[in-house]
């Protein structure tokens, strides 16, 4: 598949796929930390200038299983250079938006590439070494947005507050700028033979248990996103914590997601199912702890660890489930699992918004979130159930 280059080659392709993961990531979760700003440069509320979140999801969710099915048998590097392309076209248009109306569309659009690039990408690294090593490739590839919630989201939120939020889509401009330079030089060409048709590909959406991991990622996730989307003024309003502490907050979380990253690898090789079903019931405990005690400054900077760790658990679990169960159709299958994260992302920010809206304060996402983070549990729960008992052909 790949004209596949030597040992000093294939890092550097990887270091290029990664920088992708990185913008990409700083983009997604760096928009949490600019909602004050965003709401008061547009006279918006909180919950309105939340919903250009959603729309991002929205278009991650539109573009991950339409791009990549419509690209099936599209060369990956060319592939990936237009899907960065787009990527920062999206975010130039943010950065620029003269209303709140423009933002929603521009990040719309820089949400299209999100799930295919992140499929393709782990693709196209799984292909450059030999099959044992295929995971840690992957696993490589999605540390750039493990790393984007360390470095990335805090620098930007921070470049946000000091210079404009306006700054900070800006600085995401010249990460995709930089990736596409690095995915020309150090990415080789593929080539397309072996691969799962179009056809195929969707085919392995229809799976039950497939389906089922999607519906549990896209719910259950959710419950951390409804309350990372409206942590800034969360944070401000009832912790009571200066506006420039937030990225510091942000950083923590970020830790949290790769310490989890860290801890699912050994849990998950012990056992999916386990790994799976307990990071969704103790996400759930994380999610009540944090709306009991963030008026309490160290519980809410705990709480948000604890909601890292377990997420990243979380979803990590349900990637290595949804390979198991699709592993004849990869690509469509995996940019559909970044969609399913990100339709959580749009779920939680929306739902967040709503109760917030009501009147019941920014304490209610995180009541919410213990609501969705349940939803996925269950539906976790009766897959897991299903595949125990059923042939493997009604899966």
């Amino acid at each position: 598949m790949v004209n596949a280059p030597g040992p000093a080659g294939t890092r550097l392709a990887i270091f290029a796929l990664a920088m992708g993961g990185f913008g990409v990531g700083t983009t997604e979760f760096a928009s949490m930390g600019l909602l004050p700003f965003i709401a008061e440069d547009f006279g918006a509320s909180i919950p309105a200038v939340g919903q250009s979140i959603s729309l991002y999801a929205l278009g991650v969710v539109v573009g991950a299983p339409l791009i990549t099915s419509l690209a099936a048998r599209v060369e990956r590097k060319t592939l990936l250079l237009a899907l960065m392309l787009t990527f920062v076209v999206g975010n130039g248009l943010s950065a620029a938006a003269p209303s709140l109306e423009w933002l929603y569309v521009a990040r719309f659009l820089a949400g299209l590439p999100h799930g295919a690039y992140f499929g393709v990408a782990a693709v196209v690294a799984s292909s450059l070494v030999a099959r044992e090593r295929r995971g840690t490739a992957v696993a490589r590839v999605m540390l750039g947005l493990t790393i984007a919630n360390i470095v990335g989201v805090p620098f930007a939120a921070a470049l946000g507050g000091a210079l404009g939020w306006r700054s900070a889509y800006l600085l995401v401009v010249l990460l995709g700028a930089l990736t596409i330079v690095a995915l020309a030089l150090w990415v080789p060409r593929t080539r397309n033979e072996g691969m799962a048709s179009a056809a195929q590909e969707i085919r392995a959406l229809a799976r039950p248990q497939v389906a089922l991991t999607l519906l549990a990622g896209a719910i259950g996730f959710g419950g951390m996103f409804a309350v990372y989307t409206y942590i800034s003024p969360t944070l401000t309003e009832l912790t009571g914590l200066d506006i420039g502490t937030v990225p510091w907050v942000l950083a923590v979380f970020g830790v949290g997601m790769t310490v989890g990253s860290l801890l699912a690898g050994p849990l998950i090789d012990r056992s999916i199912e386990r790994t799976a079903l307990g990071a969704g019931a103790v996400s759930g405990v994380a999610l009540a702890f944090f709306a009991l005690f963030v008026h309490v400054p160290v519980a809410a900077v705990l709480g948000a660890l604890w909601i890292g760790i377990m997420g990243s658990i979380f979803t990590t679990s349900l990637q290595v489930r949804l390979l198991r169960e699709a592993k004849d159709a990869p690509s469509l299958t995996a940019a559909m699992n970044h969609a399913a994260f990100n339709l959580a992302n749009a779920v939680g920010a929306f739902l967040g918004g709503v109760v917030i809206s009501a009147g019941w304060g920014y304490r209610s996402p995180a009541w919410v979130g213990v609501g969705l983070a349940a939803a996925g549990l269950l539906i976790l729960g009766y897959a897991a159930l299903r595949r125990r008992h059923a042939p493997a052909e009604t899966r």
